[in-house]
């Protein structure tokens, strides 16, 4: 099978190594700038996104777009925010050769709502999409730590070959059917993530953070529904899988930047300095936009947007969670 995965950053280059072990798999890199192209032929690393981890010979790496035609399988690794304008250049060659494709991105985009795989399909022409998500930090899955995510397509042949194209004995895959459910779960955990790291860097402690994930997920599970994921994808992988390891783990970007904010490090600066695409800081405005409009309670969001949009104090923000109106754990959720 030829794979060409689209976009060199952590996830696309993580995803390129795993598919390369594959001796039935010939996988081809593509990056949008030609100088990280030849960076990456020449030293045989992403020094960039992630350093440290080694390229097998087996990867062809190219910024020309010629050899995308031959794809019987694309691999989407733009990061939403850029995925769009990242793929448009591309329309035409991808519209020719509707294969299927995996997309690998966490997100919503900004100005139309839309998840990934209907931004995919929008631009580069209708096609099967299925979306491989879950606890799968690149830093890890890229160095054969154990990581086990699912699959999600509606199309139950497709996704049983995907299972089995990425499937090693350190990457575990598993199916699910909802698309929706698995696609939401990967971008609002990245919202909590935000609130994660706001409390790291005030320096709440384990209580706290034992809260904000366990409240988060009601959060994420009530906004996730009330637009058409199922209810038990937001308890796997995707949804509280991926949830604990963005409020964790030391790799995430989105806890990261919350970190910064709750020490009292302003956004632009944050976002300056920083490699990697925090997905959370637009998803959050995406997500808060659409919970108001269809009048979802989402008090956690909407307190890490007052912080990233309206310049609120997080601690202010934290008590105004604090001190809303008491209520049963379980009335309405």
């Amino acid at each position: 099978m030829r794979v060409a995965v689209l976009g060199a950053g952590a996830m696309g280059t993580a995803c390129a190594r795993l598919l390369a072990t594959k001796e039935t798999v010939s996988v081809l890199l593509w990056c949008r700038r030609g100088e990280l192209a030849e960076q990456l032929r020449r030293r045989r690393e992403n020094h960039v996104y992630l350093p440290g981890v080694r390229l097998p010979e087996q990867i062809t790496i190219t910024a020309e777009t010629a050899p995308l035609r031959e794809a019987d399988l694309y691999v989407v690794a733009i990061p939403c925010v850029h995925l769009r304008s990242g793929l448009t250049p591309l329309a035409g060659l991808l519209r020719a050769n509707p294969a299927p494709a995996v997309s690998v991105i966490k997100g919503l985009e900004r100005e139309t709502f839309l998840r990934p795989s209907q931004i995919i399909c929008e631009v580069a022409g209708q096609r099967p999409v299925a979306v491989l998500s879950g606890p799968s930090h690149a830093e890890e899955f890229s160095r054969d730590l154990p990581t086990t995510v699912v699959v999600a397509c509606q199309d139950e042949r497709l996704a049983r070959q995907i299972q089995q194209l990425f499937a090693t004995r350190r990457f575990r895959v598993y199916t699910n059917p909802d698309v929706v459910g698995v696609e939401l779960a990967g971008a609002l955990k990245n919202v909590i993530g935000i609130a994660a790291g706001v409390c790291d860097g005030l320096k709440f402690g384990d209580n706290a953070k034992a809260s904000l994930l366990t409240r988060g997920l009601v959060e994420i599970t009530r906004f996730g529904t009330a637009l058409g994921g199922l209810r038990e994808t937001f308890w796997g992988l995707a949804g509280l899988g991926d949830l604990i390891t963005t409020c964790v783990s030391p790799y995430g970007r989105n806890r990261s930047v919350g970190e910064a904010l709750g020490r009292g490090e302003p956004l632009d600066q944050i976002l300056a300095r920083m490699q990697a695409v925090p997905e959370g800081v637009w998803t959050c405005k995406t997500v808060h936009d659409i919970a108001r409009a269809r009048g979802i309670e989402m008090p956690i969001t909407e307190q890490v947007y007052r912080v990233l949009y309206e310049g609120a104090d997080p601690l202010a923000a934290v008590d105004a969670l604090m001190t809303r109106e008491l209520k049963a754990e379980h009335a309405a959720d």
